[in-house]
């Protein structure tokens, strides 16, 4: 029988300083199963990072930006019992952040911004590895650039699952027969050995990868919060965890809204069948939410979540009624310009669709050429403003009373899109911006209170 295995995912602020790292490192050792863990960078690292791969600065500022990763990183270094054993490797790390910040084509070269915004997890894994081994000897510190193999789509990589199993096979096993492996989130590698990122939130995701690829147990997500709620507790301030989600549920909430979860976690998990639990690395012993594919309860409402900052498009011709083709035109279009359509409604001559736009960056590259294209067969309109509230639940289409319910919470508001029916798991709506925190306190009172 093979020994049982756990991966742990720690996230910014749980591996943020000394402290909050030895809090990490008593959690895994507490757990015989812990053989992998995976780090983010530590908590406000990526940032400063992100800031000096976007942001044209004087040489000045970027000084002081590599100043204040340095003291993140110092200040947790000077507190090890043996700093001197990583302090030279760590001084590597550093000098190679400088070098690449102060690159003269950081800005224009996507290759360079992630080999820079690899840096956090690169320094978080060699430092947390030290940290656990003040508690346990037999700790690496593992490069998972070896076998979390990507394309090279810089800052968006996507895995390639069968060479990452093969990789992880064949150097990461055998490391784990006799020691504990750190290693680091967010960062991979293409066919060249170029550093590629995941996006943000992808250190869940490795962790989920790597699971996957040696086929684990249990993947640990450890956060700041003591597992999913049933809506974010800064809007409704009574929500509270769930003790379960299975997959479906999980991987509707990640994909609408909730913060706790990378959207692609779920799909490892639900390709193997591995258990995810998410749980607070502050309280570990308030326990936390286990996702599976059965749970022992099946309620229809399950959460809330809210996404922001999303684009309402509006595209309209007469000649659509009765007319073949005319979504393909459209969404081909939309598709050649990488951007992810949500809710889709249609009427004879209309169809409306939802862009996420986190940051704007959805309103830049629904640029002039992508509307020109579109203005070639149909007219365009294109909103912003908007929230998308969704609630999580399940057999939402057939259970009596659902969806009158929710209805009823939010009757004396204007919802733009309403999408119901393409799944047992939801029902979404678009509204505006300046309603959407009153609404999901709302169908919190009514669903959950």
């Amino acid at each position: 029988m093979t020994q049982a295995l756990t991966i742990a995912k720690f996230g910014g602020t749980s591996v943020a300083n000394y402290e909050a790292m030895q809090k990490c490192a008593r959690i895994v050792l507490a757990n015989e199963a812990t053989r992998i863990v995976v780090v983010s960078a530590s908590a406000g690292v990526t940032n400063h990072l992100v800031s000096m791969a976007h942001t044209p600065m004087t040489q000045e500022q970027i000084s002081d930006v590599c100043k204040a990763v340095e003291e993140i990183e110092n200040a947790i270094l000077t507190k090890l019992s043996n700093p001197d054993a990583v302090e030279g490797k760590l001084e590597d790390l550093l000098a190679e952040m400088r070098e690449l910040a102060f690159h003269e084509e950081i800005l224009h070269r996507d290759d360079l911004k992630d080999q820079l915004l690899s840096m956090g997890e690169r320094m978080s894994s060699l430092l947390f590895s030290a940290v656990v081994g003040e508690q346990h000897n037999a700790v690496i510190n593992f490069d998972v650039r070896k076998v979390l193999r990507t394309d090279s789509e810089f800052g968006e990589a996507a895995p390639q699952l069968e060479t990452i199993h093969e990789l992880s096979e064949l150097l990461l096993r055998p490391e784990i027969e006799n020691a504990m492996v750190v290693t680091q989130g967010f960062v991979g590698a293409d066919e060249q050995g170029r550093t590629t990122t995941l996006g943000r939130g992808g250190s869940d995701f490795t962790a989920a990868l790597l699971a996957e690829a040696l086929q684990a147990d249990v993947c640990e997500i450890w956060t700041d919060v003591t597992g999913v709620y049933t809506t974010d507790p800064r809007i409704a301030p009574n929500a509270h965890p769930l003790p379960e989600l299975s997959f479906e549920e999980a991987a509707e909430m990640a994909t609408f809204g909730a913060k706790v979860l990378h959207p692609a976690t779920m799909e490892p998990a639900l390709r193997q069948d591995i258990k995810v639990f998410v749980g607070s690395s502050r309280e570990p012993e308030k326990g936390g939410t286990w996702i599976m594919r059965d749970c022992e309860h099946e309620p229809p409402y399950r959460a809330i979540t809210r996404r922001k900052e999303q684009v309402m498009v509006t595209v309209k011709t007469p000649q659509m009624m009765y007319a073949q083709g005319f979504l393909q035109q459209v969404f081909t279009i939309i598709a050649k310009h990488r951007l992810s359509v949500d809710l889709v409604t249609t009427s004879e001559i209309s169809v409306s669709f939802t862009l996420d736009n986190p940051a704007n960056s959805v309103a830049q590259r629904l640029n002039k050429e992508t509307i020109a294209e579109l203005e070639t067969f149909c007219d365009v309109k294109v909103e912003g403003g908007y929230d998308l509230v969704t609630v999580v639940g399940n057999h939402m289409q057939s259970a009596k009373g659902v969806s009158s319910k929710i209805f009823a919470a939010v009757s004396e508001y204007n919802l733009r899109m309403i999408c119901f029916g393409a799944n047992p798991h939801n029902m979404s709506f678009l509204v505006n911006e300046n309603d959407s925190t009153e609404i999901v306190q709302g169908l919190h009172r009514s669903l959950f209170e």
